[in-house]
């Protein structure tokens, strides 16, 4: 896969994570924010909690799912950046969590599922 065609499944599946939230009443704070410890996809607000989101998107399951792609390296790099947006906005004392969707499609793009995996990561 191309590095476009991989944006582009990786975006298709960022903006049907944010509707999966949003239908389940959670806001969208932003989008793609990065900092010197990497990437969060979105970053939701549910309720008065703060909710990290990682999104995986796999076309087919050639590599597994995409919920395998969060490994324990992943994850300590989700917190790092999780940890980072907390200061850098000054969010001391916000409760917060980081959640994977996992978006999958099949060989031809059509949408198998869309599972929001709350709390994945526990720091």
């Amino acid at each position: 896969m191309t590095r476009s065609a991989k944006q582009k499944l990786g975006n298709a599946g960022e903006q049907l994570a944010a509707r999966e939230l949003q239908a389940r009443g959670l806001s969208i704070v932003q989008t793609n924010y990065r900092c010197a410890s990497g990437e969060m996809d979105l970053i939701a607000r549910d309720g008065d909690e703060l909710v990290f989101v990682e999104v995986k998107t796999r076309r087919g399951n050639r590599f597994g799912s995409p919920e395998d792609a969060v490994n324990p390296r992943k994850q300590q790099k989700l917190i790092e950046v999780a940890e980072t947006y907390l200061q850098a906005y000054q969010h001391n004392d916000v409760n917060w969590r980081i959640d994977v969707v996992a978006v999958e499609m099949d060989a031809r793009g059509k949408l198998l599922r869309v599972d929001v995996i709350e709390h994945a990561v526990s720091r």
